[in-house]
């Protein structure tokens, strides 16, 4: 069965004009398409325009040409259709667990039985049950972060947007929670774009993976990934894993070269 169109990115270029009144060409001719369901991760370097490219996704940001559909409508501000977890996690310190997840159906006018059934839901989908009465301030990091994804979630957005989440996280939690990631989106059939500059998590997460280039940063090759089994940690040591790992690392490593030559 063919998969719809979530996303499509068509010709986004986008400019900032600096201090110094120079133009520098952060985005460049970006065109790239999620299909319902996808875990479509884009990798680049830093600095290479990822996080610019998702929050025009998010409507955080406008391009400076080109257009963003999602539904086929396309974007011209943030919207509930499209939930964002970041690095940080931008919980309300003074609410727990159940009442951050809860948050933004509360905006919305769910009843508080509503919001009971939803909340419960998601808090027992990241592994947060026996939490509910928790602050955030006696949380660790990794759970502030299912937190976070939780409280996105139960908003049941059509696409998800993440800016490198575990990034701040040590690399055991990282570890855990990318396999807590892998496993919600199996249940929830979410459709996520997820930005990183670490290779194996992309190649662990994803199911298509855009490579960028450096600034200006646009799209130099797109990657279909599948691996035989159940997705966890035990695909980092396939052959094929380590084959399109090794390819990746390649091409960065010669764009980054080009860049010291100052090709």
């Amino acid at each position: 069965m063919k998969r719809k169109t979530k996303l499509e990115v068509k010709g986004v270029n986008k400019i900032f004009t600096s201090h110094t009144g120079q133009e520098v060409h952060a985005l460049k001719d970006i065109n790239l398409v999620v299909k319902e369901k996808e875990f479509a991760v884009i990798v680049g370097p830093s600095g290479c325009g990822k996080s610019t490219l998702l929050n025009i996704v998010g409507g955080l940001e406008k391009a400076t040409s080109g257009t963003i559909e999602v539904d086929a409508n396309k974007v011209f501000e943030p919207g509930a259709d499209r939930g964002m977890v970041f690095q940080g996690y931008s919980l309300f310190p003074w609410l727990t667990v159940k009442e951050n997840v809860e948050f933004g159906l509360k905006i919305k006018g769910f009843s508080a039985a509503g919001r009971e059934k939803i909340s419960t839901k998601y808090i027992d989908i990241v592994g947060l049950n026996g939490f509910e009465k928790s602050l955030p301030k006696t949380l660790s990091g990794g759970m502030k972060q299912r937190v976070a994804i939780a409280r996105t979630l139960a908003n049941e957005p059509s696409l998800l947007l993440m800016d490198e989440p575990f990034g701040a996280l040590d690399a055991q939690t990282r570890v855990v929670m990318q396999e807590l990631l892998v496993s919600i989106s199996q249940k929830t059939q979410t459709t996520v774009l997820f930005i990183t500059h670490d290779i194996d998590e992309a190649l662990l997460l994803g199911n298509k993976i855009y490579v960028m280039s450096r600034r200006p940063g646009c799209i130099t090759e797109v990657i279909d990934v599948e691996f035989e089994g159940t997705r966890g940690h035990n695909v980092l040591v396939l052959p094929e894993f380590m084959e399109m790992k090794k390819k990746i690392m390649d091409m960065l490593w010669q764009d980054s070269t080009d860049a010291a030559n100052g090709k």
